[in-house]
């Protein structure tokens, strides 16, 4: 429950402004909602699945003093990438906005590609070196897809008022906090 619980928040947060919460916010544009998050839900079970084993594998090879080291260090990266954000390049864009097949299919791969080497991925890695492999996959997949769901609901709603910066400025907090607590966990 606490590898569950720690993953939501750190994904959740970690997603907050990120790229991939911009691309739910062009697709809560086009498509209906249920099937933008079903497309989530499934990539983005799938890749964090792949980042829970890799960093379970990583776990099992280092030190714990040197794992949580290398992840304050990570989430104080992770704090630094947060505050330059995240912009969607014209590519990306439209990628986003032409899906001609399913709503599904489209935000799916979409979202499958975005990930890979994202801060999220980066950050569920990180988790799944020291926490509960289930709990650390369910929270981060769960955590993802509420705050893309935020964004979609949001971007229905709000369409682009989005306070971009300050959003920004607290998930960029909250992973210093982070990152400053494993870094005095791992120093001590």
């Amino acid at each position: 429950m606490h590898a569950l619980l720690l993953s939501f928040g750190v994904i959740f947060v970690a997603e907050l402004g990120d790229k991939s919460q911009l691309m739910a916010l062009t697709f809560a544009a086009r498509y209906k909602a249920v099937p933008i998050l079903i497309g989530i839900t499934v990539a983005t079970a799938v890749v964090h699945a792949c980042s829970v084993l890799l960093g379970a594998a990583l776990g099992v090879a280092l030190p714990t003093k040197a794992i949580a080291v290398a992840a304050g260090l990570a989430f104080l990266g992770f704090a630094a990438w947060t505050l330059r954000g995240d912009r969607l390049d014209e590519d990306e864009a439209a990628k986003a906005d032409r899906g001609t097949r399913s709503a599904v299919i489209a935000a799916a791969t979409a979202f499958f590609l975005a990930e890979l080497g994202d801060k999220t991925m980066l950050a569920t890695i990180t988790l799944a070196t020291k926490e509960g492999l289930v709990g650390t996959w369910l929270g981060s997949t769960v955590g993802m897809v509420a705050a893309d769901g935020l964004a979609i609901l949001v971007g229905q709603q709000l369409g682009a008022r989005l306070p971009d910066r300050l959003i920004r400025f607290g998930a960029a907090g909250l992973f210093l906090v982070f990152g400053l607590v494993l870094l005095v966990e791992g120093l001590r």
